[in-house]
């Protein structure tokens, strides 16, 4: 079993910058692979980051990259989501996944294990 808590969200303007943290406790942290999707009201769930065991591998959808960086710091077992630049397209709920068989990726059924999400508003 692995439990994951979302925090860092909130209200920003555009051009703005928000960090959010995934804290994990369960399995052992870094012997599996995390992701950050999000999911705006009337939309279907989008990838936004993924993140292999170690840090060395890490992908992002193609709507954040440049201005969004996975980390994680497996001594905290805490995964990150730095957003830069943020745009109001950008405003979702934020989700962070585990997926402890595989490399996730993108692929949204792959993860196992997800947080209860943390809310994201970018106003104009």
């Amino acid at each position: 079993q692995v439990q994951l808590v979302e925090s860092g969200g909130g209200l920003v303007q555009a051009g703005g910058s928000l960090r959010l943290s995934c804290a994990a406790s369960g399995r052992t942290f870094s012997r599996y692979a995390m992701g950050w999707f999000r999911q705006a009201p009337g939309k279907e769930r989008e990838f936004v980051a993924a993140i292999g065991w170690s840090g060395g591998i890490t992908y992002y959808g193609d709507s954040v990259k440049g201005r969004f960086t996975i980390s994680r710091d497996n001594a905290k077992n805490t995964m990150y989501l730095q957003m830069n630049s943020l745009k109001p397209e950008d405003t979702a709920v934020y989700y962070c996944a585990a997926d402890t068989k595989n490399w996730g990726g993108a692929y949204a059924p792959g993860y196992d294990y997800w947080g209860q999400g943390t809310q994201v508003t970018v106003s104009s």
